[in-house]
């Protein structure tokens, strides 16, 4: 999330220039989600012959008579040789309509901080669920964590549906108990979808199927490519956090000074008036280098070097913005934080805190409130936030930090604690409390 988006940044720009799509999966572990990515690669001729000659001998090692289609994303060696998936596996697949850029997380609670990563950028999610089990703990539990990353669209996938004999009275539950959670926790109805599925043998995955007759909406596939979405807003104010300083001192080049990273938000155009903070000192953007030559202006995802008018002290950390609608600088930040680390928070705790490009010591300074996804009630005051726990945070760093609120800038409205004593990743945050999904769900508890 707040953590790096750089090393897909290639293939992004490439994708980027097509009508796009992030989407993410998540749902309970065994639901499926790896088979179902890997029918919709498999479906739309996605799939390389010596990725798909893999997958039939790792297929074949286990004993399969068919293709394990779930290989084609569970591509780190341990995870195909437990089943699994531990980690986010990232695809990048088209089709006539749309392009795609899809995250398929874990299912394991332990692994839901995944779930949070793939989340971060995605504009709609796929949730899966086992027909045979319905809507379970951990289905409920990343409901929450999608609404809480601010996930406009949902996709309900009730999977398995051959294995309850393709019965509409198994999935008519599901669905309205599904929907009933998604807008408790802020949700539109028109902004999710119930479709049956067997990622299986392909049923409503790619083709309607004829043993769902019952069924009259468009399959997982027609609903990705024509769900409205809204692009990245490209006209927000300028956020660039300062990735490098670039002074290559060389003969050719003996004035160079520029600043390298991503456009976090908004457009950086030459002759724009900008800000650096935290330090405050304003300039003028005179040039926008990248690796295929010298733009007037570059958008939010590009990874450019800014040059300034002036020689200013800029350092790895800063961020360049709009002078005209600069973020907020404080030391103090209210905000909801998922919690990711087995090693529990707790009311003074020194932390580190990971934002955008810069990492400052930082202090707990209270635990105001604990979400609870499955009731969708608010525990006031708790001693400590645990792991997979959702709640709300004090927090006070060493020094001022230039911040906007997530739901106006996903990208420098959130942030990472990290553990000092080893490097581990404690939560992810978000700034801004209550957050919408808190208030939403609050009852009284």
């Amino acid at each position: 999330m707040a953590a790096d988006h750089t090393h897909h940044d290639d293939e992004l720009h490439n994708y980027e220039r097509q009508d796009l799509l992030r989407l993410a999966t998540a749902g309970s572990v065994d639901d499926g989600k790896s088979t179902l990515v890997g029918r919709l690669l498999y479906d739309t001729k996605s799939v390389l012959a010596d990725q798909l000659d893999a997958v039939h001998r790792a297929s074949v090692d286990r004993g399969l008579a068919t293709p394990d289609l779930a290989l084609l994303v569970d591509g780190l060696r341990s995870e195909r040789e437990q089943g699994i998936t531990i980690d986010v596996a990232y695809r990048y697949f088209a089709t006539a309509h749309r392009s795609f850029i899809l995250a398929d997380t874990p299912g394991h609670v332990q692994y839901t901080r995944n779930t949070v990563t793939g989340a971060s950028t995605a504009q709609v999610a796929m949730v899966l669920v086992d027909a045979r089990k319905g809507v379970v703990a951990q289905t409920r539990r990343h409901t929450a964590v999608l609404a809480l990353m601010g996930v406009p669209k949902l996709v309900l996938a009730v999977n398995k549906i051959d294995l309850v004999d393709h019965d509409e009275s198994v999935f008519a539950p599901i669905a309205k108990e599904f929907l009933a959670h998604a807008t408790a926790l802020g949700y539109a109805e028109s902004d999710v979808l119930a479709v049956p599925v067997s990622a299986l043998v392909g049923d409503n995955v790619v083709e309607p199927s004829p043993r769902t007759p019952w069924y009259t909406g468009p399959t997982l596939l027609r609903h990705l490519e024509t769900v409205s979405v809204e692009p990245e807003v490209q006209d927000a104010p300028l956020r660039f956090p300062v990735q490098y300083v670039i002074r290559p001192q060389t003969p050719a080049h003996p004035e160079y000074r520029g600043y390298a990273g991503q456009i976090a938000a908004g457009t950086a155009t030459v002759g724009d008036e900008v800000v650096v903070l935290p330090a405050g000192i304003r300039s003028t953007l005179i040039g926008i280098d990248t690796m295929d030559g010298p733009l007037a202006e570059a958008g939010v995802g590009r990874s450019v070097t800014l040059l300034l008018a002036d020689d200013l002290d800029v350092c790895r950390g800063d961020v360049i913005v709009a002078a005209g609608a600069p973020p907020t600088v404080t030391d103090e930040l209210d905000a909801t934080v998922c919690w990711l680390s087995e090693t529990p928070s707790c009311a003074g705790a020194s932390v580190l805190l990971k934002h955008g490009t810069r990492t400052v010591s930082a202090m707990v300074v209270s635990i105001e409130a604990r979400f609870d996804e499955q009731n969708l009630s608010m525990v006031h005051d708790p001693d400590s936030l645990r792991l997979n726990h959702i709640g709300r945070l004090t927090l006070r760093t060493s020094e001022p930090l230039p911040v906007d609120d997530y739901t106006t800038s996903r990208r420098t409205g959130s942030f990472l604690l990290i553990d000092p004593s080893d490097g581990g990743t404690l939560a992810a945050g978000l700034i801004g409390a209550p957050l919408a999904v808190l208030e939403r769900g609050r009852r009284p508890s």
